[in-house]
């Protein structure tokens, strides 16, 4: 009985397979070509993607922090709504790191050193 399946297998699968067609290529004259490449729409897309700069690479993390500090972000987002600027969470981050990166050492041991110490680490659940 193993052969019979195997050889319906093997017949439903060749049945399946479908020729394969290969497209038609047309030469044109010089000329027509040259046309033909400066007024078609997805030539001129494929150009632009060529000349598009590459993405710049994301990293997503996660991190603790005290509940107070982070109804701050809420508070600025809701800032700059009023202001008329939606932003995300992580915008309001990138913004900080920003300001942090503009402050001499002296400064940025100050600010760093009235942070609350926290434990790292998922918080238990209640």
């Amino acid at each position: 009985m193993t052969t019979r399946k195997t050889v319906s297998i093997k017949s439903k699968a060749a049945a399946r397979k479908l020729p394969v067609r290969k497209p038609s290529i047309q030469k044109l004259p010089d000329s027509e070509t040259a046309q033909k490449r400066s007024s078609s729409p997805a030539l001129k897309k494929s150009a632009k993607k060529s000349k598009k700069v590459s993405k710049k690479k994301v990293v997503r993390d996660s991190f603790t922090m005290p509940h107070i500090e982070y109804l701050k972000i809420g508070e600025i987002k809701a800032i700059s709504l009023r202001s008329g600027m939606h932003v995300k969470k992580s915008e309001v981050l990138r913004a900080g790191l920003k300001v942090l990166a503009k402050l001499n050492a002296t400064q940025l041991k100050r600010v760093l050193g009235d942070l609350e110490k926290i434990k790292t680490g998922r918080p238990k659940k209640h």
